[in-house]
């Protein structure tokens, strides 16, 4: 673990409008405006826009773990159950290891807001030392799963023998065991 790295961050907004400039992306900045609130420590975000074509998830996740270099890839989008929604196909087909908790733990979150939750299909994985997350669409449901998950998120990316993560403990607090 080297204290010196900055956390690199793939922000990947899954969205046939929004590749197409029809629509504007308001969920990767979400992500990022989440981020600057929330991390201490140095970080820079990398930001991509995809159709809802699983060929090119695919590719942008690849280009965010394999080239970029990213610690942490948080995908927006194409996590429910309309045929096009494949997000966590192409998350799980470029992926090393299935990090089954964090769906969980989203899914959970979600409850407590909308009942639709249970419609997600939302997934956590690795691919080389990078965890990938699959998030919802809706900016106010990237905050409101981000507030309680990123709780876990630091300590994972030191696992894998990433940066130190630090948390404003006013947004959130990273939580790693006593040793």
């Amino acid at each position: 673990m080297s204290n010196e790295q900055i956390l690199m961050v793939g922000a990947l907004t899954v969205s046939d409008r929004a590749s197409r400039g029809e629509y504007e992306d308001r969920s990767g900045p979400a992500i990022e405006a989440w981020l600057q609130r929330a991390l201490v420590t140095p970080f820079e975000v990398v930001r991509r826009i995809v159709a809802d074509e699983q060929d090119e998830i695919e590719s942008a996740i690849v280009e965010l773990v394999d080239e970029i270099g990213a610690h942490l890839v948080l995908t927006t989008g194409g996590t429910g159950p309309a045929v096009r929604d494949v997000t966590p196909e192409a998350t799980l087909a470029v992926a090393d290891r299935e990090m089954p908790g964090f769906g969980e733990r989203m899914r959970a979150i979600s409850l407590q807001y909308v009942p639709t939750a249970i419609l997600s299909r939302q997934v956590g994985a690795l691919r080389g030392r990078t965890l990938i997350v699959n998030l919802p669409g809706s900016p106010k449901s990237i905050a409101e799963i981000l507030d309680e998950l990123f709780a876990s998120i630091p300590y994972c990316i030191e696992l894998m023998d990433g940066p130190y993560v630090d948390t404003d403990p006013q947004v959130v607090e990273a939580f790693r065991p006593r040793k």
